[in-house]
C-alpha cells in the first residue's frame, strides 16, 4: 500500500466493554480481531477504549459521561468513525452519533462492509445486499440524507446504497425481490446437489475460521486455482473441486466462507442456502490456524455457527494448518485432538496424512446395505444405481441381491426392499447395521 493510499484511509476509534462473565483479556482479544477487520475494510485504528461496566447502558451503550469522554478523544486523534465491538441498537447508534458528532457503527456493520467489498458472483452479491438491507432497515429513522452517500466509509459501502435513499416501503420491496432471486438460485443448487448424489460421490467441506488457509489447502489438495489472499473473508462463494483420495476414490471437496466471532445473524440468514453445502456434506475438514493466538476460541466460534446452520452433527476432523509457522503449537493441538492431522498447505507437509484420514473417516461412516429386489422390479435396481454406489449385484434365484452404499435418506426410501445387511468388514467402513 502506498503512502498516499494510507493517508486517505479512515481513522477509527475502537470501543469495547468488559461485562461479566467476559474478562479484560477476552475483550482485548476481540478488539485485536476487530482491528484486523477494519484494516481489511480499508481503515486504520487510531485509538481504542476499554470500559468496565456492570451492564450495558440501554441509551448509549457506554453511558453518557463515557460517551462525552470518547468525543474528546475522537477530536484529539482526528477520528472519522467510532466502531463498537458489540452490536448497537438503532437508538444507541443515533444517541452516540449525536454525542460524538461522527459516525458510530458496530462490528456487524464492519463485517457486512467487508462482505460487500468481496462479493463477486450474482448469488454472493444478492446475499450480501439482502443482509445489508435487513441490517439498515431499522436504522433509517433519523438518518436523513446521510444514507444517500455513494462513496462513504465503513458501514455505508456496498450494494443497496441507492435503495437506502428511498423510503422503507421500497427497501422492503427490494428485500422481497432479493429473496426471490436467492430462492431461484437455491433451486439451481438443489438440482446440482441431486446430480452429485446421483453420481454417488461423497462430499467433503473445508470449514473454519476466516483466513486459516482453507483456499490454499483446496489448491494444494486438488490442484485448483482458486483465489488466495492473506486477508479476512477472501472467499465468500463456495468452490467445489474433485479430490482423489489415496485409495483411488474420488470425492467432491468444497471451500466455504470463513467464520468469525460474533458473525452477524443477518449474514447467517442470508447465506443460509450457501451454507447448506456444509450441512449436506458427508465430512467436514475443520481447518484451524495452529499459529493463531486463540485457536480454541476460533474453534468454538466455528462450531457455534455450524450448530446454527444445522451442521453440528456432520462428522468432523481437524486439520491444524500452518504448522510451518508454529510447530510446537500444532503438536499441542494435535495432542488435544488425537484423531486430527497436523499439516501445512503452503509446504505440503502432512497432506498425505490428511488424505488418508479423510478416506478412513468417510469409510468409517459409510452405510453399506443389501437389498433383495424381485426380477420384475428393474426400476428399483435402476433407482439404486442412481441413488448410491452399487458395489455388487448377484442372482439369488428369486431375484437380485444388490449391495449398495447409500445415505440415510435413501436407506429409508428403499427400506421395503432391505435384506440382511452384510457383516461389518465385508466392505471397508460397512457398519453392519440395519438401514
Amino acid at each position: 500500500m502506498t503512502l498516499i493510499e494510507r493517508k486517505f484511509r479512515e481513522r477509527i476509534v475502537l470501543v469495547g466493554v468488559v461485562t461479566r462473565p467476559r474478562g479484560l483479556a477476552e475483550v482485548e482479544a476481540s478488539l485485536d480481531e476487530l482491528s484486523l477487520l477494519i484494516d481489511t475494510a480499508g481503515a486504520d485504528e487510531a485509538a481504542r477504549v476499554v470500559q468496565s461496566r456492570d451492564s450495558l447502558d440501554p441509551a448509549t451503550y457506554i453511558g453518557r459521561g463515557k460517551a462525552e469522554e470518547l468525543h474528546v478523544l475522537c477530536e484529539t486523534v482526528d477520528a472519522d468513525t467510532v466502531v463498537f465491538d458489540d452490536e448497537l441498537s438503532p437508538a444507541q447508534q443515533r444517541n452516540l452519533e449525536r454525542i460524538l458528532g461522527r459516525t458510530a457503527i458496530d462490528r456487524t456493520a464492519v463485517i457486512l462492509d467487508i462482505f460487500a467489498q468481496n462479493a463477486r458472483t450474482e448469488g454472493g452479491r444478492a446475499q450480501v445486499e439482502l443482509a445489508l438491507l435487513q441490517y439498515r432497515l431499522p436504522r433509517l429513522r433519523g438518518k436523513g440524507m446521510t444514507l444517500s452517500q455513494q462513496a462513504g466509509g465503513i458501514g455505508t459501502r456496498g450494494p443497496g446504497e441507492t435503495q437506502l435513499e428511498v423510503d422503507r416501503r421500497r427497501i422492503t420491496q427490494r428485500i422481497h425481490r432479493l429473496e426471490g432471486v436467492l430462492e431461484n438460485l437455491e433451486s439451481t443448487r438443489q438440482t446440482q446437489r441431486r446430480r452429485r448424489r446421483r453420481g454417488a460421490r461423497r462430499t467433503v467441506s473445508l470449514v473454519g475460521y476466516t483466513n486459516t488457509g482453507k483456499s490454499t489447502l483446496l489448491n494444494a489438495l486438488t490442484d485448483a486455482d482458486v483465489l488466495v489472499e492473506n486477508r479476512l473473508f477472501a472467499t465468500l462463494d463456495p468452490r467445489t473441486r474433485r479430490l482423489e483420495l489415496l485409495g483411488g476414490e474420488t470425492v467432491l471437496c468444497s471451500d466455504t466462507v470463513g467464520f468469525v466471532r460474533k458473525l452477524p445473524h443477518q449474514l447467517v440468514t442470508a447465506f443460509h442456502s450457501t451454507l447448506e453445502t456444509v450441512a449436506d456434506s458427508d465430512l467436514l475438514v475443520h481447518v484451524v490456524d495452529a499459529s493463531a493466538a486463540d485457536p480454541d476460541g476460533q474453534v468454538a466460534a466455528v462450531r457455534a455457527v455450524l450448530a446454527e446452520i444445522g451442521a453440528g452433527a456432520v462428522p468432523e476432523i481437524f486439520a491444524f494448518n500452518k504448522c510451518d509457522r508454529d510447530a510446537a503449537a500444532a503438536d499441542r493441538l494435535h495432542r488435544q485432538h488425537p484423531d486430527s492431522v497436523v499439516c501445512s498447505a503452503l509446504t505440503g507437509e502432512g497432506l498425505e496424512d490428511l488424505l488418508r484420514v479423510i478416506g478412513d473417516t468417510l469409510r468409517a461412516h459409510d452405510r453399506t446395505v443389501e437389498f433383495a429386489v424381485p426380477y420384475d422390479r428393474g426400476d428399483v435396481v435402476a433407482a439404486l444405481h442412481r441413488a448410491g454406489e452399487v458395489l455388487e449385484s448377484r442372482d439369488t434365484g428369486s431375484g437380485l441381491a444388490v449391495r449398495v452404499r447409500l445415505d440415510e435418506a435413501d436407506r429409508r426410501r428403499f427400506a421395503s426392499f432391505s435384506a440382511t445387511p452384510f457383516r461389518a468388514g465385508d466392505v471397508d467402513g460397512a457398519d453392519g447395521g440395519t438401514p
